[in-house]
């Protein structure tokens, strides 16, 4: 079991930093600076702790999960320092790179089941439906895998919990399948081609079944969650009705 992250990196970093350098990215939750050589830092707008995620870093990362490293976190976990990744999310190599669509769709299905192989420690809280002894990440989807020179690197953990590995492969599928596809009308239609495609590599592995069996759930899920907007909330009630007719 890791050590607690008091005694890890508390004592290297106990406030935190008042001047970042460059901003790089914009989250829902968080903006990412520059933070020195290989380093980025990512200070939560709303105050949030990342404490547990940064806990949950170090545990996957310590089983040889390809996760960004933890440096330091600040005393009120605000704050996080961690190693810098070079490279575009794979939403952003599959548009530059279709070719690769059904390549970028196998790699995320196998990081799906490579993390799911992994038990969930006992610090872990349950996922917020389904039942299961298992990691899981509840958001891996390509905006949250970067393309680095070393492979993939799954970033973004504040939902990480303890459950069914069915359920986190549901969750990605939701959001691929209902996802809006920006621009003009030949532009949304290359999209929607393009997120087929992917869809289909990273739904191969699995129990479609099985998967239909949780799907409703899952969406009953996302729709609660305040940071969705009516129009995802609608784009995903309206792919049950399409998991249904499919069924039939």
């Amino acid at each position: 079991m890791i050590a607690d992250l008091s005694a890890v990196l508390y004592d290297r970093y106990s406030r935190g930093v008042d001047a970042p350098g460059k901003l790089l990215g914009v989250g829902r939750d968080a903006d990412v600076f520059e933070y020195g050589n290989g380093a980025v830092l990512r200070r939560s707008r709303k105050g949030r702790s990342q404490l547990f995620e940064a806990r949950v870093m170090q545990f996957v990362r310590a089983q040889g999960f390809p996760v960004p490293e933890v440096l330091e976190v600040s005393e009120d976990g605000v704050d996080m320092v961690m190693e810098r990744i070079e490279g575009p999310t794979m939403v952003q190599a599959a548009s530059t790179q279709p070719w690769k669509l059904r390549r970028f769709g196998s790699e995320l299905a196998q990081l799906h089941e490579v993390l799911h192989g992994m038990s969930a420690p006992e610090w872990m809280p349950a996922a917020p439906c389904g039942i299961g002894s298992q990691l899981l990440h509840m958001d891996l989807h390509p905006l949250n895998v970067m393309i680095s020179r070393k492979g993939p690197m799954v970033i973004d953990w504040p939902g990480a919990a303890r459950g069914d590995p069915l359920i986190d492969v549901a969750a990605t599928w939701v959001l691929l399948a209902s996802a809006n596809a920006p621009g003009g009308r030949l532009k949304r239609a290359e999209a929607r081609i393009g997120r087929q495609i992917l869809l289909q590599a990273f739904l191969r592995p699995f129990p479609r079944t099985d998967l239909e069996s949780v799907v409703a759930t899952v969406v009953e899920w996302k729709c609660q969650n305040p940071n969705m907007t009516a129009g995802e909330i609608d784009r995903m009630r309206s792919m049950l009705s399409v998991v249904a007719d499919d069924h039939k």
